[in-house]
């Protein structure tokens, strides 16, 4: 028993002196390829075998031939495990190349091209979550050009229909200061025409930026579908008259939601606008709500005649106004971009398709 513990000792002390100088070379190569971390591995593991069965050879005395064959024994175990492992780490480094290069290419702009050859599984790991990295940043890309573009929409668009009333407003001013005015109320009238179409814009404007800036500040209380809808009714009832547009809404739940009132009701009122003067005379707006399992659905359906298919993804995005025809004298094409930005700050989702005869806007909102 006390010999087969010295003998433990004897091979301890040697493996333990093999793998502290290991831990020191490994320290310091750190940084260094993944082939020298592994070559630096195998050559620990074999050298605490080797030192350990040496000092156990000299303590037990052997002959110096029997000596020789367990060194012997020992290196050539030596060079297989170095050849093994810098094999190893060239294959895991030509690995690793391949698959920075790849993350290169995506990271300049591209798109990710997953390496055809295998790899370990930890590579194979990182590979999946890259590709899934790339999809994303292909998704923002093409958020921000769509973005981009929808800016540059409303800036020429915004452009455009303040030049138009301005340039009215100095001509109607110019007339009444020079005294060449024929009708002076009628002319004053025009001129605060004007002047609430361009503070409407510029209120649009402003709640918009909130919403982007995500500063837009929500009161949420508790209040039935019933009455916002039928206070949005009421107050898109004139602006349908004029346009000989009947509103009909009679499929509507009482059903509760938690939401900020005034905010819900400017994107109803929002819809109905847009659906109203997008409806010929003697059409009609149809505004209905219902429970959809965990959520409540208040739709607003028009007779417009349907929206471009290839226009429906744009529906929403900030700017857009459809085509000439179907672009009111007033509007910058804000309206339904506020629509989606306060109803996601509500955590719902706006939506649009084609129906027969024109298009639903369908709001979805969580049920309180």
């Amino acid at each position: 028993m006390t010999d087969l513990l010295l003998i433990a000792l004897f091979a301890f002390l040697g493996a333990a002196t093999a793998g502290l100088l290991g831990a020191l070379a490994l320290r310091f190569s750190r940084h260094r390829s993944l082939v020298v971390s592994l070559s630096i591995v195998a050559a620990v593991a074999v050298t605490a075998m080797l030192a350990g069965t040496l000092a156990v050879a000299w303590a037990m005395f052997l002959s110096p031939h029997d000596l020789s064959v367990v060194t012997t024994v020992v290196a050539m175990a030596a060079v297989v495990s170095l050849v093994t492992a810098m094999l190893l780490g060239r294959w895991v480094a030509a690995r690793s190349r391949e698959l920075t290069l790849a993350a290169r290419s995506f990271g300049d702009g591209g798109t990710f091209a997953a390496p055809e050859a295998p790899a370990t599984a930890e590579l194979a790991a990182l590979t999946r979550e890259l590709a899934a990295t790339s999809a994303k940043l292909d998704s923002s890309r093409m958020r921000e050009r769509a973005l981009e573009t929808s800016r540059r929409e409303l800036v020429a668009w915004i452009s455009h229909d303040l030049r138009t009333p301005l340039a009215g407003l100095r001509a109607m001013s110019e007339a009444l200061e020079d005294g060449m005015a024929v009708d002076s109320p009628r002319y004053l009238r025009q001129i605060r025409t004007e002047v609430e179409r361009m503070n409407d814009m510029v209120g649009d404007l402003f709640e918009l930026s909130r919403i982007h800036a995500g500063s837009l500040a929500l009161t949420p209380t508790r209040v039935s579908v019933y009455d916002l809808v039928g206070d949005a009714l009421a107050g898109a009832d004139p602006l349908a008259r004029e346009h000989g547009v009947r509103l009909v809404g009679g499929r509507i739940e009482e059903v509760p939601v938690e939401v900020d009132g005034k905010e819900m009701s400017r994107v109803l009122g929002n819809l109905l606008i847009n659906a109203i003067r997008r409806t010929p005379a003697d059409g009609t707006v149809a505004v209905a709500a219902h429970r959809a399992g965990d959520g409540v659905v208040l739709s607003v359906t028009d007779g417009c005649g349907g929206i471009p298919e290839e226009d429906l993804p744009r529906v929403f995005d900030t700017g857009w106004r459809g085509s000439h025809a179907r672009t009111p004298p007033a509007g910058a094409g804000l309206g339904l971009a506020i629509v989606r930005g306060i109803v996601e700050a509500h955590a719902g989702r706006a939506e649009v398709r084609n129906v027969n005869g024109g298009c639903c806007f369908e709001v979805t909102l969580p049920s309180a």
